[in-house]
């Protein structure tokens, strides 16, 4: 604050009075961010108090052994990049998402088909004691002629035909009917 405008800490003149002097400009970049300048400083801090960039700068000496000097530093913006590895991270976590649904989707259809086969397997099985019954009167009639069944047989055969009605009837309630219905 002493110095006159054109001189340096170390009392040398940078230039007269009134005299233009060269400025250069030193852009310094690095791949890792605040962090490789500034060691093991929170880019949070940085944000809060730029003046650390200026410190490590100075304490690192970027200007020995070379022909300038490092008079003043001005940050003239600081770009705050996206966080790539959260990024990255989201976009797989939507991937395995989306892919998770498609299986359980897969699942889903696989389950939708399963049902419709056990319903069409259950509709032949129906079909298939319908013909077995339907082939009994057959059956009686063949074994009259054959000489196998006699007369008071078949009265035994109509008498377990008849409680077997009966205990279906009785075994029936209103309850058990409106299900039956619904089968």
């Amino acid at each position: 604050a002493d110095r006159a405008p054109n001189q340096r800490k170390n009392g040398k003149k940078c230039g007269k009075m009134g005299e233009k002097r060269p400025i250069f400009w030193y852009r310094l970049q690095t791949a890792t961010g605040v962090g490789a300048l500034c060691g093991d400083v929170d880019d949070s801090e940085v944000l809060e108090n730029p003046d650390i960039i200026s410190r490590s700068v100075l304490a690192k000496g970027l200007d020995s052994q070379t022909a300038f000097e490092i008079v003043s530093i001005d940050i003239a913006d600081i770009d705050v990049g996206d966080n790539v590895g959260a990024r990255l991270q989201a976009d797989q976590a939507e991937a395995d998402m989306r892919r998770f649904q498609a299986e359980a989707e897969a699942r889903r259809a696989q389950a939708v088909a399963r049902e419709q086969e056990m319903s069409a397997q259950v509709i032949e099985n129906k079909s298939k004691v319908v013909l077995a019954e339907a082939e009994i009167p057959q059956a009686i009639s063949h074994a009259f002629r054959e000489g196998n069944l006699g007369i008071l047989d078949y009265y035994r055969l109509q008498n377990v035909q008849a409680d077997t009605d009966m205990r279906h009837s009785i075994s029936r309630s209103p309850e058990n009917e409106s299900a039956d219905a619904d089968e």
